[in-house]
């Protein structure tokens, strides 16, 4: 992989949009864009996902919006039954369980944390 990090494509759309997302399957959370790019990034984008077997799958106008946002920020609301589509088949695709369909979500820790407080100043 580190080879295909180093260089950049030399034939490439300058056009072209890719946009990887991770999603943890977290209570309250939702998928977070991992890396972001157009035209050679975004080929390189692609190369990897390939070469690590990640699934790709291509939606011209998602992409684009997606594409708005910073690397690390959730995606919006607005987003969220095309992502939860697309996640779908990428699980089912590896044949691994869909958090929060298959099997259930894993707590939030930052509202976890919330809930102890309150049970804490309720005991008080």
């Amino acid at each position: 992989m580190s080879d295909i990090k180093k260089k950049l494509p030399e034939h490439f759309d300058p056009d072209q949009i890719a946009v990887a997302l991770k999603y943890d399957g977290i209570e309250d959370k939702a998928p977070e864009i991992l890396a972001s790019g157009h035209g050679a990034v975004a080929e390189q984008i692609l190369q990897i996902a390939f070469a690590e077997g990640v699934k790709v799958r291509e939606d011209a106008d998602l992409a684009q919006i997606l594409s708005l946002l910073d690397v690390g920020e959730e995606i919006p609301i607005e987003a969220f039954a095309t992502v939860a589509e697309i996640l779908s088949y990428v699980y089912q695709a590896n044949g691994q369980p869909f958090p929060g369909v298959d099997t259930p979500l894993k707590p939030n820790p930052d509202t976890m944390l919330d809930s102890l407080d309150e049970e804490e100043k309720n005991t008080e």
